[in-house]
């Protein structure tokens, strides 16, 4: 198979892969592989976690490929679904994450929220923000966090993001909405611990 156009749908490299062009697989790989992991990422805190994730749903995906229905969502949308089944059994064995500092436009989606809301923050700096972001949305029960990680930092429609969760659309308004109160609560109490810690500081005594 010769590069395939960005024009070529999903399905129709799926289609093609069933067939057994092996291209087509890799261009799919190449397609969905970034985003899979980011969400892992987002979810989880951990490179490792990620990276085992990611390979996982594309062993699932050449294994298993014709369990897809397109009439129920996009593929990736259907990636995303087996990657969040792997993350949150991985949350569940492991409990404990560490979070990772990766680069900076990752959390500009859901930092452009925040800001649109009236930042709770904005007595910090991009970076600041950036890092409380992530750590507060780590915290965040899971339900609420693949809600918040889907529609705003992945940009997906609300349609999108319940099918890759399995619920109703109302259902997966009703958590996003509640995530957002929780983060920016979460955010809120970070900024005043800040403020106490700059406030108890001793100072300086200069002869």
């Amino acid at each position: 198979m010769m590069d395939s156009p960005p024009t070529t749908s999903d399905l129709e490299l799926l289609q093609l892969m069933m067939a057994g062009d092996e291209d087509a697989f890799t261009i799919i790989y190449r397609r969905r592989q970034g985003g899979v992991y980011r969400f892992a990422l987002h979810m989880s805190g951990s490179q490792t976690v990620a990276e085992d994730v990611t390979q996982e749903v594309f062993i699932v995906l050449m294994r298993e490929a014709g369990r897809f229905d397109p009439s129920r969502g996009s593929l990736a949308a259907y990636l995303y679904g087996i990657a969040r089944n792997h993350v949150l059994r991985r949350i569940e064995q492991d409990r404990l994450f560490v979070p990772l500092a990766d680069s900076a436009e990752d959390a500009t989606g859901a930092c452009a929220f925040l800001i649109a809301d009236g930042d709770p923050l904005g007595d910090l700096t991009r970076n600041e923000k950036i890092q409380e972001l992530r750590s507060s949305i780590l915290v965040l029960p899971p339900h609420y966090r693949e809600a918040l990680v889907l529609c705003e930092l992945h940009e997906m429609s609300y349609v999108e993001a319940a099918s890759v969760i399995g619920c109703a659309v109302g259902t997966l308004r009703s958590r996003l909405h509640r995530a957002r109160a929780l983060l920016v609560e979460r955010l809120r109490a970070s900024r005043d611990r800040n403020s106490e810690l700059e406030e108890v500081k001793p100072k300086r005594c200069f002869a």
